[in-house]
């Protein structure tokens, strides 16, 4: 049974991976375009679409592994190394490359609904998100522990909602390295969810093994 403390550190993982204060420069610049009106509007489609994609994670993440025959702890290793490459990117102040690269932002750029994609997915709610919701949820034994879970994951989601309506103004006072500073941060403690998922992961297979 999970306690308090375990469902405030799934919280704040999902949120530093989420990563929404890193997403303003990019989320400025392919709404650049857009009207005030329209802007909430593609803010409200995104969450949306995070809150759906992750809570598909969940719900049938562990079905998926099992379909194409992956055993949790190789996915458990294999999410973590995803979660420090993009930990390595965050510590540089840069946008992971996992995530998306120069050439699909400049295509958004010029698309009419930046919403889904790549706002929602990959940038919000990518291979990392993904990765990550579905080893939390199979620690999941009961009804109750998954609806807790959900719950979480809809305000995990639900937080971007402030940070994207407040972007130019979070983006004017605190500048470009305010949002760097709050992004190496972020990095750092996802750093570390990365090397224990790894840890666990291998630890695991040693154990199997002896």
């Amino acid at each position: 049974m999970l306690d308090f403390t375990s469902y405030i550190h799934i919280f704040f993982t999902l949120f530093s991976i989420l990563n929404p204060i890193g997403v303003i420069p990019i989320f400025l610049a392919v709404t650049a375009n857009e009207s005030a009106r329209r802007k909430k509007n593609t803010i409200k489609k995104t969450v949306i679409a995070v809150l759906i994609i992750l809570l598909i994670a969940a719900f049938a993440g562990n079905y998926v592994l099992s379909f194409f025959g992956v055993d949790l702890d190789s996915f458990r290793v294999a999410g973590g190394i995803l979660l420090l490459l993009m930990s390595i990117n965050m510590l540089q102040a840069k946008t992971s490359s996992v995530k998306t690269n120069e050439d699909e932002t400049s295509e958004a750029v010029e698309k009419e609904d930046v919403s889904v994609i790549p706002l929602a997915i990959p940038l919000l709610a990518g291979p990392g998100s993904i990765s990550t919701v579905i080893l939390f949820s199979s620690d999941i034994s009961s009804a109750i522990e998954m609806t807790i879970f959900s719950i979480i994951i809809l305000v995990a989601s639900l937080s971007i909602l402030p940070i994207l309506f407040l972007s130019e103004e979070i983006g004017n006072r605190i500048g470009t390295t305010g949002l760097n500073i709050a992004t190496r941060v972020m990095g750092l403690f996802l750093a570390a969810i990365a090397v224990k998922f790894i840890f666990e992961g291998t630890l695991h297979y040693i154990k199997d093994a002896l």
